[in-house]
């Protein structure tokens, strides 16, 4: 493909052909391998065909363009990335733990499933799993946007068998901060439990990760993005990070990981900062002159 940024995309690895021998010396481990291919199997793209009017003119208290600004009119496809995570089942509106859905967080009180196939059925299903996906909020800037949003899962060869959901809905979204909280449903069951799975095996993989290099992260500096770049099948890249900035309490980190259009809202993971597993809160946001990249600002240390 014909990409000035990236052109011949010689530093992505499709996800299907990715090996420990492409991880750096003295980081050709198990653990962080497995680590990479738990995210990879939770990375999702991002299609999104309608621009929010909504959209500010710069990012806040700066003069750069904010993305697809203005183009409200305009229908076009445009992918980004995201992560799964806190997948929950739910049948005839109780949670799997007792809790029922309309109290506290969840705040709401379906008994149903509401996906777009059961709000048209006259017999929705009673059983149904509920996620979030963290991605960039010039990706997905608000509910306009969201309603108009579709989830591609498990797109990790150009072959793969077409996996979507398409209802999705805003939960946070903070435009400093390029952070986005996606809310999403299915009674696909075969989905549901897959999802749950692999957010489990996640966790445990994390922790361990976690705690074999948080003591060496200043040494190696590693920073690995799974991602779609241009809408494209799965792709790993891996390079370092360079500088933290500070926003409002949160980290902004700079990196070398090649990134492209399509990137963005893709978990940014800088090896051994130690980022809450279950927000995953450092998502790839864009690019600076000086080649660099960097991710939003995330609850990172």
């Amino acid at each position: 493909m014909g990409c000035k940024k990236n052109p011949g995309h010689r530093q992505f690895i499709p996800v299907d052909t990715f090996t420990l021998n492409h991880l750096p010396e003295g980081l050709q481990d198990k653990d962080l391998y497995e680590y990479i291919k738990v995210i990879a199997d939770l990375t999702v793209r991002v299609g999104v065909e309608m621009s929010s009017p909504g959209r500010p003119k710069f990012y806040p208290k700066t003069t750069r363009p904010y993305p697809f600004f203005n183009m409200s009119e305009r229908r076009n496809l445009r992918t980004g990335s995201g992560k799964v995570w806190d997948v929950n089942k739910f049948q005839n509106g109780v949670k799997q733990d007792g809790i029922r859905q309309d109290e506290g967080y969840e705040d709401t009180d379906y008994t149903k499933c509401w996906c777009r196939k059961c709000e048209g059925s006259n017999s929705p299903s009673n059983v149904w799993w509920e996620f979030n996906v963290l991605t960039a909020t010039h990706v997905v800037f608000d509910d306009i946007e969201a309603n108009h949003t579709t989830l591609r899962l498990f797109y990790d060869r150009h072959d793969s068998p077409v996996v979507s959901v398409d209802k999705v809905s805003v939960r946070f979204v903070n435009i400093e901060f390029d952070w986005c909280e996606l809310y999403c449903v299915t009674c696909d069951e075969t989905l549901g439990n897959k999802l749950m799975g692999m957010c489990k095996h996640y966790e445990n993989v994390w922790r361990k990760v976690l705690n074999k290099y948080k003591a060496s992260r200043s040494k190696h500096k590693l920073t690995f993005i799974v991602s779609h770049p241009h809408g494209c099948s799965k792709q790993v890249s891996v390079g370092q990070w360079k500088d933290i900035l500070k926003v409002d309490g949160r980290s902004k980190f700079t990196y070398t990981t090649c990134t492209c259009p399509g990137s963005s809202g893709a978990y940014a993971h800088c090896l051994g900062n130690r980022d809450h597993w279950a927000w995953s809160t450092l998502v790839h946001s864009g690019s600076l002159k000086s080649g660099l990249n960097y991710s939003g600002a995330g609850l990172a240390w």
